[in-house]
C-alpha cells in the first residue's frame, strides 16, 4: 500500500492564496461596476429609447431581452430586476402604430428573472409586486393544424389586464385575457387565466379563487393569522430597530 502523502502547506505558507484573492476583487470589482453603469435610468437610458421612463425608475443589469420600447411606458419609482424581459409586438422592428402596447404603472417591481411578451396590450397597474420567474403573455400559441408545426401557425392574441396593487408570487404565469382585479394575490406557481375579482386570492393550475373580501364578509375563508399592527404616524427607523430590539430581548412580551 502506498503511504499517503502529506500535502498540507509548511506553516506561515499558502502558496497560491493571493492571486486567487485578487482576481477574486478584481471580478467582484468590475461586476459591481457594471451593475451600476449599466443600469437603465430615466436619466441614463442608454441605447433603449422607451415611450415613457418616469422618474426614479430602474432597470438593473443585465437587462434581459428588450425590444419595441418606442410602444413601452413605464411609470415613476419602478424596480425591474436582472434578466428581464420586456417586449411590445411580435418581433423587433414593427410599427405598431400610434398607441403603447405595454403599460407598466408607477412603483411596480418586477423580480428577477421575469417576462412581460405584449403582443397586443397588456396592462399593470401601480404599485403591483411580481416575484421573480414570472411569466405575463398575450399571445397563446395555436395547435388547430395537426399537420403544421405549432411553432408556425399564427397565434392567438388577446389582452391582459392586472389591476394595481397586486401581489404576483414566484413562477406564476398569466396567461392571453386575463384581467385581474385590484389588490389580489396570485400563489406561487398558479396559472391565471379569465377573470379574477379584487381582492381575492387565487391559486393552483389552472388557478381558481381560494379566498376573497368582501365588505359584507369580510375575509372568506376567515385569515389563520392576526393582521399586522400598523406602523403609528411619524416613527422614525431608529426608532422602529430599536423596538425590534426591546421585544428581541423580552421575547416579544
Amino acid at each position: 500500500m502506498p503511504k499517503n502523502r502529506d500535502t498540507r502547506p509548511l506553516p506561515g505558507r499558502r502558496p497560491g492564496r493571493w492571486p486567487h484573492r485578487l482576481a477574486q476583487r478584481v471580478v467582484r470589482g468590475g461586476w459591481a461596476w457594471a451593475q451600476r453603469f449599466g443600469a437603465i435610468t430615466d436619466e441614463y437610458p442608454g441605447r433603449l429609447r422607451f415611450g415613457a421612463i418616469g422618474t426614479g425608475t430602474r432597470l438593473a443589469f443585465p437587462q434581459g431581452t428588450v425590444f419595441g420600447e418606442p410602444w413601452i411606458q413605464l411609470g415613476a419609482h419602478c424596480v425591474i430586476g436582472e434578466q428581464v424581459t420586456l417586449t411590445a409586438g411580435l418581433m423587433p422592428g414593427l410599427d405598431l402604430g400610434p398607441d403603447p402596447i405595454l403599460r407598466i404603472g408607477d412603483g411596480v417591481v418586477l423580480g428577477r428573472g421575469s417576462h412581460v411578451v405584449a403582443d397586443t396590450a397588456v396592462t399593470i397597474g401601480a404599485q403591483c409586486y411580481v416575484g421573480p420567474y414570472v411569466y405575463v403573455t398575450s399571445t397563446n400559441h395555436s395547435y388547430d393544424d395537426p399537420a403544421e408545426p405549432i411553432g408556425k401557425q399564427w397565434p392567438r392574441m388577446e389582452p391582459v389586464e392586472i389591476g394595481p396593487g397586486c401581489w404576483i408570487g414566484t413562477g406564476a404565469v398569466i396567461l392571453p385575457g386575463t384581467r385581474i382585479g385590484r389588490n389580489v394575490v396570485v400563489a406561487a406557481g398558479a396559472v391565471v387565466r379569465g377573470e379574477v375579482p379584487d381582492h381575492s386570492v387565487v391559486a393552483g393550475a389552472p388557478a381558481r379563487v381560494v379566498r376573497r373580501w368582501t365588505p359584507a364578509e369580510g375575509w372568506q375563508p376567515p385569515l389563520r393569522t392576526p393582521a399586522p399592527v400598523p406602523i403609528p404616524e411619524g416613527m422614525t427607523p431608529q426608532q422602529l430597530m430599536a423596538l425590534a430590539e426591546l421585544e428581541s430581548d423580552t421575547g416579544g412580551t
